[in-house]
């Protein structure tokens, strides 16, 4: 009697079915129950790297996470163009491979799996070898009322017998091929779809030659053919519907690629195809993909948290000094704290084509619970000009984990340099930062130890908008001053939370405004033009990060700028102390160092992207993004 009442108070489907519910709200849309079914299609395997193999196997995952009713290929299994001993090998390892999918799985021949290359040349080159164990060179099933074809493109030139995919000639369909495809056809007329598959896409013409002309006539007559699939050229195109039947070429799964860019169709991808009544629908999935959602396991997460923020040590630093070369080997220290081997993969790069790094890309394996150190020669032949940029070390760790392979992104880093510059141009000049970009100094240059500090800047913004930063070392850490819709703050994070400092008034633009920072071990205080604005309590020990010091932005988790302040920042100041107490003070427009200043930047002028600091401690700034030294009418000593 309950089920009856809870099926009563929803709107009957057509098909008699309702939601189940005993609430009074909109009606939902039940879907159709029909004969829907999916089926995956693979691209060719062949040209790429040895390490292909693993495209495919990570394909096979994917692909039975999926659990598609069947999937086809489209040939080119193997690397072939050889001899039976090696054809053997490279067929073995693809259908054991293969073998992995938990479904049925259909193969196409390609110029691949057919072309013979060595001594004693068959006439039929590897045919024998590929219907032996892969099955028939042309063929045709049902599934759930759809015929699927699978035709032959390398019988080669009837005449000769000459193979070539680029000559018309030997691009040509025997008779017995048509005239099986025929009663094919014939055959399945009562069929709701029918699927063709093939290896070459003949239907482009060109050196395909035009014999597909009388294929195609044949498929549209049928009237239910709804889909060809073709491969052969690794790169996914959609020719699009002609007279109403879909032509569609793959790109890899595992196969050479010129280029990895899968909005230009270069890509290793699975094509899944649902099949309705009415229609068939094509979604293509890069492979890796698929992910599982059991195989996120605390386990797991803890282990690629570990990876994640593991650093990747770099030294020594080479020596830059202006004019002369960079010239020197940098050891990288990777260490695997891990219970699986992990495999790192590392690119030096450089905006500055100056930079010549040997060698130039790395794939390094480190066992686990291990570490290994590795060389990179670096060299740099030009001086610190307009157009010198300082090199990184790109890195990603890979790892296996229950059939499925992780990849990990790791932070990039800069490639260690000691700024040794003998003579820093004197102008006075300020730094510019529009709204993206600013100054980088390196967070080891800067040894602000636990206890009082003041941090302190001249700014003259051009607009404050939304929430921008002058000076900044934060990213739940550490300390910086920010604007808030142009009302400065200073915040510090103390035992765990921020303690913040704020004004009630807004900066104005475009003048020169003084802003300061302090905090004394037991509060905070935020002066502006040396006036006292806000005091609060605050005290304990400041939480610390390995990000760089960033003028002019904020620093994300990566260390880049963000958040910039588009305005001019000069005499950037930190301190050891708390300098300023009391109400006012008097703001100066020019400091000398003293044996408390930890930062002294007067931005006057730049070497390169370098900005020199005046302490002692030599904490030369990178410019980053959009940010320059500008003496325009800048400074605040006019």
């Amino acid at each position: 009697m309950l089920l009856t009442t809870l099926l009563l108070l929803t709107p009957l489907h057509d098909d008699g079915r309702s939601v189940i519910t005993d609430r009074d709200a909109a009606a939902l849309q039940l879907p159709e129950e029909d004969d829907t079914f999916v089926f995956a299609v693979f691209g060719d395997r062949t040209g790429g790297p040895a390490e292909g193999i693993e495209v495919l196997r990570q394909a096979v995952a994917d692909t039975n996470l999926l659990e598609p009713d069947l999937v086809m290929t489209v040939g080119d299994l193997i690397q072939g163009y050889n001899t039976r001993p090696a054809w053997m090998l490279q067929m073995t390892e693809f259908k054991t491979t293969m073998g992995d999918l938990s479904m049925p799985w259909f193969p196409v021949a390609g110029n691949h799996d057919i072309y013979w290359r060595g001594p004693g040349r068959p006439d039929q080159e590897h045919e024998s070898d590929y219907e032996a164990y892969f099955g028939p060179l042309w063929y045709a099933f049902d599934h759930k009322g759809c015929r699927f074809i699978v035709l032959y493109t390398d019988e080669g030139n009837p005449e000769t017998t000459r193979r070539s995919f680029g000559d018309p000639d030997a691009q040509r369909m025997s008779d017995a091929q048509f005239s099986w495809l025929d009663e094919a056809l014939a055959t399945a007329a009562d069929k709701r779809h029918v699927f063709v598959f093939m290896h070459h896409p003949r239907w482009r013409g060109g050196g395909y030659g035009d014999d597909w002309t009388k294929v195609h006539e044949r498929l549209v007559a049928a009237g239910n053919v709804t889909a060809v699939f073709a491969g052969h050229v690794h790169r996914l195109q959609h020719d699009g519907e002609i007279d109403g039947i879909e032509y569609m070429s793959l790109a890899t799964v595992g196969g050479h690629l010129p280029r990895h860019m899968p909005e230009g169709g270069w890509l290793d991808h699975v094509m899944l195809v649902t099949v309705r009544d009415d229609h068939a629908t094509l979604a293509t999935i890069p492979v890796g993909g698929v992910m599982d959602p059991r195989s996120f396991s605390p386990e797991h997460l803890a282990r690629v948290e570990t990876i994640s923020s593991m650093p990747i040590e770099i030294g020594p630093a080479l020596v830059l000094r202006d004019g002369k070369a960079v010239d020197g080997t940098l050891n990288l220290t990777l260490k695997n704290p891990t219970d699986v081997p992990l495999d790192f993969d590392l690119q030096p790069l450089a905006d500055d084509r100056r930079w010549w790094f040997r060698p130039d890309h790395m794939h390094l394996r480190v066992a686990a619970d291990t570490t290994l150190t590795v060389p990179l020669q670096v060299h740099h032949t030009g001086s610190l000009d307009a157009a010198w940029s300082s090199p990184e070390l790109a890195a990603t760790a890979a790892f296996a984990e229950g059939g499925r392979r992780t990849r990990i992104d790791l932070k990039t880093v800069d490639l260690p340099l000691e700024v040794q510059i003998e003579k820093w141009p004197a102008s006075r000049a300020a730094l510019d930062v529009p709204a993206s970009g600013g100054l980088a100094v390196p967070s080891e240059a800067i040894d602000l130890p636990q206890g009082p500090f003041t941090l302190e800047a001249w700014i003259k913004p051009r607009r404050l908008g939304g929430r921008r930063a002058m000076v900044a070392k934060t990213e739940q850490s550490e300390y910086g001053i920010f604007c808030s819709d142009g009302r400065p703050n200073f915040m510090v994070h103390l035992d765990g939370r921020y303690v913040e400092a704020k004004s009630d008034v807004k900066l104005a633009n475009d003048q020169w405004q003084h802003v300061a920072g302090v905090f004394d071990g037991a509060q905070l205080r935020l002066y502006v033009d040396g006036k006292l604005v806000q005091s609060v309590a605050g005290s304990g020990e400041r939480t610390t990060n390995d990000l760089p010091f960033i003028v002019g932005a904020d620093v994300d988790s990566s260390g880049a700028p963000v958040s910039a302040i588009d305005g001019q920042i000069d005499a950037v100041r930190l301190s050891s102390i708390a300098r300023w107490e009391g109400q006012r003070f008097q703001p100066r427009k020019r400091h000398r160092p003293d044996e408390h200043t930890l930062l002294l930047m007067g931005m006057d002028g730049q070497v390169g992207p370098w900005v020199p600091d005046a302490s002692e401690h030599r904490a030369h700034g990178q410019l980053r993004g959009a940010a320059r030294v500008s003496s325009d009418d800048a400074t605040i000593g006019r």
